[in-house]
């Protein structure tokens, strides 16, 4: 967890941008005139080029939307942004007070790490850093913004944080490409090493950001869905009617193999039809984020048909599960939109240990105490049907569109599955007959409302009616 040397150049790409400094990163964040620098000692008029002190890092405290909010700043043009005991310091005063207030922090990160002249001690200052960071973990929320390359301990630090953001340029990575080079004889890039395209895909950065403007405007989006710590309240807000007024029926095909974007479904029913995506570049085959519906912030899981027809895979799963348990330790409400045929098959999902990462899945419905709410789009198949908050797996409320097929499999899989015997006798079944078979076991077994006569679910809805049922559901769930 040394310091990892940074190329000379590093800081060029993202320097010929409009950056912010430390200081004017943390005067931005904050509603104006309510900064307060925490090292009172240190004034702004006294700062380095870069505004930061001699140490490293510049801590501070305001509001935002009124909220009281913790946050520090490193300066990457200081040694790199490498953290010494000082600056450690800062962080640890920040995190420490931040659990006494019991108040969100964001941390602005541009840093190589333990800085090579402080020896263990730097390391030391990482382990208390860690520390505060582990104690406060869905606690209170905590926003990593990396706004240049970071490496070593400075990319641990971001990813025990509940939220990492990303601004386009920057890069995290235990160990940069010169010590890659020296170790494993590796030729790469900081950004082919650890840029936001890599972060972003594999699940380390929730978002991507444009530049340090737009990182800040996801900080106050971000917060503004979650609460002040775990156990309070997102604030509720005036219900809006979605902007487009729009029948969800006519955004989803009605043929099982045709692919649409279940985003458009959630921004159909959300207020103000806003949908704030979590991981949009990571399993997209899943899709996370917040929308609001009466005004309340509810956390939406849902398969995506855009991507692999919406089955489940090993890291779909895991994305969920991380999203579920975030929204459970702040108290947020699910929402869950299901069109899955099933799990993926294949050696490699199996592999990869795909049915440990189904099972956490299940665990996070099963141990989440919020409200949780169900809607069967088109289809759900075998176990992801169980697996996707299905009603005996503790919904609270379980809703199917009327044309949804719920069952072990579709009607024609199950059709030849169940007329296997006769079809090996005529050595071929006709298109007729096999469809005749897949109709009347559709109606007995499959369809959404053999579902709701066996109380597999609450209500078949009509498609139109999904937002008034998810709000009069949240409505009896939630005391207000």
């Amino acid at each position: 967890m040394a310091v990892t040397p940074i190329p000379a150049d590093a800081h060029s790409a993202r320097d010929a941008m409009e950056r912010l400094r430390p200081h004017e990163l943390l005067f931005s964040l904050f509603d104006n005139g309510s900064l307060e620098l925490i090292r009172s000692r240190v004034q702004p008029e006294s700062l380095g080029p870069r505004g930061a002190p001699g140490d490293g890092v510049l801590g501070g405290a305001g509001r935002i939307n009124s909220r009281p909010v913790f946050a520090y700043a490193y300066d990457g043009a200081h040694a790199g942004g490498s953290l010494g005991v000082a600056g450690a310091y800062t962080i640890t005063r920040v995190l420490t007070l931040a659990e006494r207030a019991n108040a969100p922090v964001v941390a602005f990160i541009e840093s190589a790490g333990a800085r090579v002249q402080e020896g263990a001690s730097a390391l030391g200052a990482f382990a208390r850093i860690f520390h505060q960071i582990v104690k406060l973990r869905h606690r209170v929320p905590q926003i990593a913004v990396i706004t240049g390359p970071s490496a070593g301990g400075a990319a641990y630090a971001p990813a025990l944080m509940d939220w990492v953001i990303m601004v386009k340029g920057s890069s995290m990575f235990l160990t940069g490409p010169s010590v890659v080079r020296e170790a494993i004889g590796e030729q790469v890039g900081m950004q082919e090493l650890g840029g936001h395209l890599v972060q972003g895909r594999n699940g380390v950065a929730h978002l991507v950001a444009d530049d340090e403007p737009d990182a800040l405007r996801m900080v106050h989006e971000l917060l503004g869905c979650l609460p002040q710590r775990a156990g309070a309240r997102v604030p509720r807000l005036s219900s809006q009617q979605p902007i487009a007024e729009v029948d969800p029926r006519e955004l989803v095909p009605q043929r099982a193999r045709e692919v649409y974007d279940m985003r458009r479904v959630v921004r159909s029913i959300a207020d103000a039809s806003w949908f704030f995506e979590v991981w949009p570049r990571w399993a997209r085959n899943m899709l996370t984020g917040f929308c609001r519906l009466d005004g309340r912030v509810v956390g939406v899981v849902a398969n995506q048909p855009n991507y692999l027809g919406g089955v489940i895979d090993g890291v779909g799963s895991q994305k969920a599960t991380r999203f579920i348990e975030a929204c459970d330790a702040y108290g947020i409400p699910l929402v869950v939109l299901v069109d899955t045929a099933g799990f993926m098959p294949g050696s490699q999902q199996e592999g990869m240990g795909i049915i440990f990462s189904g099972a956490e899945l299940i665990r996070a419905f099963v141990k989440s105490s919020v409200p949780r709410l169900t809607v069967i789009v088109r289809k759900a198949y075998g176990g992801a049907y169980i697996t996707m908050n299905s009603k005996d797996l503790g919904a609270h409320l379980s809703f199917a569109w009327p044309d949804a097929e719920i069952g072990v499999m579709s009607a024609r899989s199950a059709a030849l599955i169940v007329n296997r015997r006769t079809h090996d006798a005529n050595d071929a079944m006709s298109e007729i007959y096999l469809e005749e078979q897949a109709a009347e076991y559709a109606e007995q077994h499959v369809s959404a409302h053999a579902a709701a006569r066996r109380g597999l679910v609450d209500e078949v809805i009509l498609p139109r009616d999904t937002r008034a049922r998810l709000c009069w559901g949240l409505s009896m769930l939630i005391d207000d």
